[in-house]
C-alpha cells in the first residue's frame, strides 16, 4: 500500500489534497504535516513512497525539507506544490531533485498523475535496485575449457560496445550468465539490468509487460504503468526465450530497436528509450524464420554479434570447477559444512550424460550433499545421483 505525506501549513488545501488522493485510489495511505520541522520528523520515523511538500512554509521551507529528504531518504520522490510567486523557485527546486511541481490550487488530472508516475518511477528504482544486488552476488562464471574461454574473449570484446548480442545454447547452459557478464563490463553497468522471459508471460499480456500500458487499456489496467523498457532506459534488456515471443510483439520490438520509441498499451504517444538489447534463445531462430514463426528481419537486428554457449558435455573439463563451485555455495546457503568430492566421484560425474547442463548438475551436486556424508565418493554418486 502507497504510503504517502503531505507537507503543507495550509489547513483546508492539506484536506483537500488528502481527500482527492483517497478518493482516487483507496489503497493510498495519506499522512499529513503541518510544516516543514514536522514533515522531516515523520520522515525519519516512517517510511513513505511519495512527499508533496509545499514550498513556502514556517521554522522551515519546502527548499530545506527537499535537502533534508535528499540527505536522509533520497529514493522517495518529492512533488512541490507552488503558489503563483513560486513557480519560479518550483522548477529550481527540480534541479535539485525534486521529481515535480504542482501549482495552487492543484488541478486533478495534474495532481493524480504526477503522484502515479512518480510512485511507478521509485517502484521501478527499487525493483532496480534489488536486481543489482542480486547480480552481485549470484553471477559468476565458472570454466576454464577451451570452449569457454572462447565464450569469455568474446564477451571481453563485446561488452564495452553497444552492439546487440544473440546468446544461444541448450536449456541450462548459463545463457542468462552471459547477459549478465555482457551488461557488467559495459558502459552501462551502472544502469539496471530488466530480464523478460518471454516463454513464461502469457501472449496476451507480452506488450504490457514489455511496453507498459495506460489506464483502461484493458480490463484490468486500474492504472497507468511503465514497462521493461522503460524500467532499462540508460541500461540494457534482456528478452530470455526470445524465440517464443509473439508475432506481433515480435513486430512492437523491432520498432522499438530501429526508432529507439515505444508506446504504451493503449497509447498513441511515443516514448523515447535508450535501451541496449541482449537476447537469448534455445531455439534455431532461422529455422523458425522458415517456419513462418520469427520475424526475419528482427532476427538480423538482434543478431549482430552471436555468442553460443557450449553444452556441459562439450566442456567436460569444467566439472570438477563447478562441483567444487556449488558445493561451497549450497553449504554456504544452508549453513552446513561443506563436503569433499573423492577423485572416483568427480571422474564418474565427468562422464555422466548432462542433457540438462549445468542446471541439472547443480541440482546433483545438492542432492548429493543433502544425502550423502562429509565425503562423497563413487558409491554415493551411483546411489543418489539420479543418473
Amino acid at each position: 500500500m502507497p504510503n504517502l505525506l503531505i507537507i503543507e501549513d495550509e489547513a483546508a488545501i492539506r484536506r483537500v489534497l488528502s481527500k482527492i488522493l483517497k478518493e482516487e485510489d483507496e489503497s493510498y495511505q495519506v499522512d499529513e504535516a503541518a510544516d516543514g520541522v514536522e514533515g522531516v520528523k515523520k520522515i525519519k520515523a516512517n517510511d513513505y513512497d511519495l512527499v508533496l511538500c509545499d514550498i513556502k512554509m514556517p521554522k522551515m521551507d519546502g527548499v530545506e525539507v527537499l535537502q533534508e529528504i535528499q540527505k536522509l531518504k533520497p529514493e522517495i520522490p518529492v512533488i512541490m506544490i507552488s503558489g503563483h510567486g513560486d513557480i519560479e523557485t518550483a522548477v529550481d527546486t527540480m534541479k535539485k531533485g525534486a521529481f515535480d511541481y504542482i501549482a495552487k490550487p492543484p488541478d486533478l488530472n495534474r495532481l493524480l498523475n504526477t503522484v502515479r508516475i512518480a510512485l511507478d518511477r521509485k517502484e521501478l528504482i527499487t525493483e532496480n535496485k534489488r536486481l543489482k544486488r542480486k547480480v552481485s552476488k549470484n553471477y559468476q562464471m565458472i570454466g576454464e575449457s577451451e570452449a569457454m574461454t572462447k565464450v569469455k574473449d568474446m564477451i571481453e570484446k563485446v561488452a564495452p560496445t553497444e552492439a546487440r548480442v544473440l546468446i544461444t545454447g541448450e536449456n541450462g547452459t548459463g545463457k542468462e550468465l552471459v547477459a549478465h557478464w555482457l551488461h557488467q563490463k559495459s558502459e552501462r553497468a551502472k544502469k539496471p539490468i530488466i530480464e523478460v522471459n518471454c516463454a513464461a508471460i502469457p501472449s496476451e499480456l507480452i506488450e504490457s509487460e514489455l511496453f507498459g500500458h495506460v489506464k483502461g487499456a484493458f480490463t484490468s489496467a486500474n492504472k497507468d504503468r511503465a514497462g521493461k523498457f522503460e524500467a532499462a532506459n540508460g541500461g540494457t534488456i534482456f528478452l530470455d526465450e526470445i524465440g517464443d515471443m509473439s508475432l506481433s510483439a515480435q513486430a512492437k520490438v523491432l520498432r522499438a530497436l530501429q526508432e529507439n520509441k515505444i508506446q504504451r498499451v493503449g497509447s498513441d504517444k511515443d516514448i523515447k528509450v535508450d535501451v541496449r538489447v541482449l537476447a537469448a534463445t534455445n531455439k534455431n531462430l532461422k529455422q523458425e524464420i522458415a517456419d513462418k514463426n520469427f520475424r526475419e528481419d528482427l532476427y538480423h537486428r538482434l543478431a549482430v554479434i552471436l555468442i553460443e554457449v557450449p553444452a556441459l558435455n562439450d566442456r567436460r573439463e569444467d566439472i570438477p570447477l563447478l562441483i567444487t563451485h556449488f558445493a561451497e555455495k549450497i553449504a554456504k546457503e544452508q549453513g552446513t559444512q561443506v563436503c569433499t568430492f573423492t577423485n572416483k566421484a568427480i571422474k564418474l560425474l565427468q562422464n555422466y550424460n548432462w542433457t540438462g547442463n549445468i542446471r541439472e548438475l547443480r541440482n546433483v551436486v545438492e542432492r548429493l550433499l543433502i544425502l550423502g556424508g562429509k565425503e562423497i565418493d563413487d558409491k554415493t554418486v551411483t546411489q543418489f545421483s539420479g543418473k
